[in-house]
């Protein structure tokens, strides 16, 4: 199973995806320093001065507990002061022992660090837990499975929307071709629980999967529900027979990229400019007008008002959605809106993100 789906410059099939993953392992890594490897390296240094310490108050008789700590490691560290106390023979050479085991120490500590420095700036460890870092912070986001020509298409859009997206992908390259547009990702299976919950699935807001395998999708909407049954699921239908099991596993929402393309050859020849029109209302770019969905929720701005006083704010409610496709277009002036409904409003852009943004009425 995979996360990836068509690569930027053609489709493939599923055998293709397929060889192209088999292809793929992961770079082998050094293993990084651990808390393990602190413990172990302290108790060696901790060892060294106890019996350097205990060394000097054997062959040095009448040494104070303290002049032997502190012959001890001023020899270690290299220091050079000058001794405590005058050394016999066998202080000496316990002293040159010290010394060199000193020397040993220091390199022994400053190639360590520099190797630790070296792996997570080669391993891209860093780089990997900022990453995790980041998209832990997240709430209320949307999850992309699938970062080919068509999710590269929807996580745009998303991002234009004012929505935060995670990209799941098994793919290296759709993974590079993703930071390089500046999204966070998740390398993994999507099908797996494992990698959504590394992309924050409990507290994603929606899913969209836009893998190139309909039994791939399947799998991710069914992981994604069992984690997060509130969850918003669009997927991508590839063929016509499809679209059922897909609503069948969870989805709320089904697209089939080539069925939409048929109907937008087909309204362009027969309605160009209602067409145009709902493009340019949908669309991102410095218009002054657009459309948008806004939930009546208890307390907010839209709770108990009638659609004439929308409109007379300069918001235009086109239709009122009840349950899942059930629409109340042009509704009268004198209509009150109740919580739990669902608006499609029309008007300026600065008014209608100033309506999704209110704060609850006093």
């Amino acid at each position: 199973m995979t996360g990836g789906i068509e690569p930027m410059t053609g489709r493939h099939d599923s055998t293709d995806g397929a060889r192209r993953r088999a292809a793929f392992v992961a770079p082998t890594v050094p293993t990084a320093l651990t808390a393990g490897h602190v413990r172990i390296w302290l108790a060696i240094i901790i060892g060294c001065i106890a019996a350097g310490t205990g060394g000097y108050l054997v062959l040095e008789p009448g040494w104070q507990f303290l002049d032997a700590l502190y012959m001890t490691v001023i020899t270690l560290t290299t220091v050079g002061f000058r001794e405590v106390q005058p050394l016999t023979e066998a202080g000496r050479v316990w002293t040159m022992i010290l010394a060199l085991t000193g020397v040993g120490l220091i390199f022994g500590s400053v190639g360590i660090v520099a190797e630790y420095f070296v792996v997570e700036a080669t391993s891209g460890r860093r780089e990997a837990k900022q990453m995790a870092d980041a998209v832990g912070k997240l709430r209320d986001h949307y999850i992309l499975c699938g970062f080919g020509r068509v999710g590269l298409t929807v996580a745009r859009e998303l991002v234009h929307a004012g929505r935060k997206v995670v990209v799941i992908d098994i793919l290296p390259e759709s993974l590079a071709r993703a930071r390089r547009e500046g999204f966070l990702e998740v390398e993994g299976d999507a099908t797996e629980e494992a990698t959504l919950r590394a992309a924050g699935i409990e507290r994603a807001r929606g899913l969209v999967t836009t893998i190139d395998s309909d039994a791939h999708n399947v799998y991710v909407i069914l992981s994604a529900r069992a984690i997060n049954p509130k969850l918003f699921v669009v997927a991508r239908a590839n063929t016509a027979d499809s679209e059922g099991r897909l609503m069948q596993a969870g989805a709320d929402r089904v697209v089939s990229p080539y069925t939409m393309a048929g109907h937008r050859l087909a309204e362009l020849a027969t309605r160009p400019r209602v067409v145009d029109f709902i493009d340019a209302a949908l669309s991102h770019g410095e218009l002054a007008f657009s459309m948008e969905e806004v939930e009546v929720g208890p307390g907010n701005a839209t709770d108990g008002v009638t659609v004439g006083a929308l409109r007379d704010s300069g918001v235009f409610v086109l239709a009122i959605v009840q349950g899942e496709r059930s629409y109340e277009a042009n509704p009268p002036a004198d209509r009150i809106l109740a919580v739990g409904e669902t608006l499609v409003v029309s008007g300026s852009v600065a008014r209608l993100r100033e309506l999704r943004g209110l704060e609850p009425r006093e």
